[in-house]
């Protein structure tokens, strides 16, 4: 509940960013060059640095740490040591070979375009070098279960973007753009700093390249083959895109940064949260420890996220126009969007079942098993998005990844049920049925209050289409609350004794 508070919290700063973004440029020219030039960055840092690290770090770092403070402090320092060195290298070579790079990846922009997109890839580059030792830190919190700067970090960056948005871009133009996330890069690390040396770490000039730090690395390269499919997929989206009508790029980013709301809110905070007990569970050889801890947070994240994707497809369109509805954001931008926002909600639940279910990997220190069903999933995208985009422009893409994503989802739940005995099958098939009907009865009531609620309201101004979407989302929500009472759901009771456990403890602090 705290990752998730701080989670909320960064993706109201992150919706707030991309209105920003929706209101300077709309589905643009100019918005499509800023979305790109994290392309460059993100195959970086993404792959070798986000998951990848820090899934192989924790258990090899909590392991050691609660062994040997000594020995798990220079274990951590040598890891930063090594990648600072490491990607400080491939920035260097990501500055040089820029123009080329970017060129391959947008080969649908003027020249015009590309000579804007080098210059804000070659600055957003700086930010990795941020962003290695505040994901580092992150994972030493995490593995110290310790949430609440690391929590917060993510906030921070997305103040650094708005800043740069806000003051840096009347200043220096569309490069103050790429300043700004530089910015919140450093605010992600510095935001980390005191909690982490008031909890035992301190910087060393370490670097010993033992058996802990070969195994870390060892555990990584499996996991950084996937994610680097995964930066693959979208650099051919992007490819991909900018041959598509101008302001594609932008509509998929912005589409798909909507709908990734709730899988971060939820599901990737609740597997934050547990992977330290998946952990301790897979250490101990505890099958029933994990199986519970496993079984309760699946099917909290279905209790959320069904819903949520249903809702979300009924009221995409009230979503769009009121959090991107401004200044250059025009009706055909916000027609654009909340289609590809509609088949993307399709797949909010497997995505967020997707982070638990590779964690579930992760602690049994297996990172294999991830990668290879992420690449073959990937696979699948890039193919069904070459074939859908000419048919269906941008929403065709948005129809590929749904698709692709429930394709990864489905085959970690199959070999994962395979791997260990008794995940409690017959209790989430149950949880899942009645959660469907509720969420499709709540989805049915949303869409009816939407119709009446239009008859009463102008929707031409923006509080007309915000007070639509609020009653019809309201009451699609309370109808799938009463109804998950009245069937007497498992999981109403679960989130109420976490919400309860929540009060207590912000009570005792």
């Amino acid at each position: 509940m705290v990752i998730a508070f701080f989670s909320f919290l960064s993706k109201i700063f992150g919706l707030f960013r991309e209105r920003l973004i929706a209101h300077y440029f709309g589905a643009s020219a100019l918005s499509d060059i800023y979305y790109s030039a994290f392309r460059l960055p993100d195959l970086i840092f993404n792959t070798l640095v986000l998951g990848a690290l820090t899934s192989a770090f924790i258990p090899v770092f909590q392991r050691i740490w609660s062994k040997d403070k000594k020995q798990g402090l220079i274990l951590a320092n040598s890891i930063i040591n090594f990648f600072l060195i490491f990607i400080g290298l491939l920035v260097v070579i990501g500055f040089i070979f820029a123009s080329p790079i970017m060129r391959f990846i947008t080969p649908g922009f003027s020249e015009w375009q590309l000579i804007q997109v080098i210059e804000l890839t070659r600055v957003m580059l700086l930010a990795i070098i941020f962003f290695v030792v505040s994901n580092i830190i992150g994972g030493i919190l995490n593995s110290w279960k310790r949430f609440f700067s690391f929590s917060l970090a993510a906030s921070f960056y997305n103040i650094g973007i708005i800043i740069g948005i806000v003051v840096f871009y009347p200043h220096f133009g569309l490069i103050g753009l790429a300043w700004g996330v530089v910015l919140g890069a450093l605010l992600h690390l510095l935001v980390q700093l005191p909690e982490v040396i008031k909890n035992g770490w301190h910087y060393q000039l370490a670097f010993k390249f033992d058996a802990p730090l070969r195994r870390v690395l060892k555990l990584m390269l499996p996991r950084t083959i996937g994610l680097a499919a995964g930066q693959v997929n979208l650099v051919v989206i992007t490819m991909i895109a900018s041959t598509l009508s101008v302001g594609s790029i932008a509509v998929f980013n912005m589409a798909n940064n909507l709908q990734s709301l709730p899988i971060s809110l939820f599901a990737v905070s609740l597997a934050v949260a547990v992977f330290p007990t998946f952990t301790q569970a897979a250490s101990e050889d505890n099958k029933e420890l994990f199986a519970a801890n496993f079984s309760t947070s699946l099917r909290r994240i279905l209790f959320l996220l069904v819903p949520i994707s249903v809702l979300m497809v009924v009221l995409r369109a009230q979503i769009v126009r009121v959090i991107l509805g401004s200044g250059a954001f025009s009706w055909d931008n916000t027609y654009y969007t909340a289609q590809s926002l509609g088949f993307f909600a399709i797949s909010i639940f497997a995505q967020g079942l997707i982070p638990l279910l590779a964690r579930s990997f992760y602690a049994y220190e297996d990172t294999k098993t991830p990668m290879i069903i992420s690449i073959i999933s990937i696979i699948i995208d890039i193919i069904l998005s070459w074939i859908m985009a000419n048919y269906w422009g941008v929403v065709g893409l948005a129809i590929a990844f749904s698709i692709s994503s429930i394709i990864n989802m489905l085959l970690l739940y199959l070999i994962l049920n395979w791997r260990i005995d008794n995940i409690d099958n017959n209790l989430i098939f149950k949880s899942l049925v009645k959660i469907s009907i509720n969420s499709v009865a709540a989805g049915m009531v949303a869409y009816f209050v939407l119709q009446i609620m239009a008859l009463f309201v102008d929707m031409h101004t923006f509080m007309g289409i915000f007070s639509q979407g609020l009653v019809a989302g309201l009451a699609g929500l309370l109808i799938y609350l009463l109804l998950g009472i009245l069937f007497k759901l498992e999981e109403v009771l679960i989130v109420k004794k976490m919400i309860r456990k929540t009060l207590r403890l912000f009570k005792n602090a």
